[in-house]
């Protein structure tokens, strides 16, 4: 079976784990935006590479599940995308919370709260957007992710969602409105004023 020039179509997509070419073509097409989708997600780099491999793996473990009627192969990886990186948040901060009982709070020395600090301040409205978005309900968030960080169009976001073109399109309006309030409110008040004179 031959992969043609646009990439690996719904039709291809079944091949993906018996036929070497297939897989080689859907891997290349997709890997790129897959690792920046992680990296917006995971700061350490073996565990982006890992969580890269098990995406691909549950797609091939998965694909005689992909119906095209639900979505284009694009979005389809993005769903197990989603669902395979908040497995492993779960699985991490589990893992965290079980060492936390076991180990105690480990002292930071001046130079260490300074250099903190620093990053602190440097990353302040990037901390604030993804703190307003850790506060849109999930449902919203995740089509507004798959829309404007990850590249997706509304229609593939909604069928990594699960859901009908029209419901992402309300809740990617209904999101953006949400931060745009919100940052707007933090941009007029006091302490931000202030950080500014």
């Amino acid at each position: 079976m031959s992969v043609r020039d646009g990439g690996v179509g719904p039709e291809q997509l079944r091949w993906i784990g018996t036929d070497p070419d297939i897989f080689e073509a859907f891997y290349r097409e997709h890997v790129e935006n897959l690792q920046r989708f992680i990296a917006r997600r995971v700061a350490d780099r073996a565990r982006a590479a890992d969580l890269t491999a098990e995406i691909f793996l549950a797609a091939i473990e998965s694909v005689d599940r992909y119906r095209p009627g639900a979505g284009t192969p694009r979005a389809w990886l993005y769903g197990i995308a989603r669902v395979v990186v908040a497995n492993d948040t779960r699985r991490r901060a589990a893992e965290r919370r079980r060492e936390e009982q076991w180990r105690g709070s480990d002292l930071l020395d001046g130079d260490d709260v300074a250099r903190i600090d620093a990053r602190i301040d440097a990353a302040a409205r990037a901390r604030e957007l993804y703190a307003a978005m850790d506060r849109l309900p999930e449902s919203e968030r995740a089509v507004l992710e798959l829309v404007a960080l990850d590249d997706l169009s509304v229609a593939e976001a909604a069928a990594a969602a699960g859901v009908r073109p029209a419901t992402a399109r309300v809740r990617l309006f209904r999101a953006r409105r949400k931060l745009r309030a919100e940052l707007e409110e933090a941009d007029q008040s006091p302490q931000r004023k202030e950080g500014r004179a």
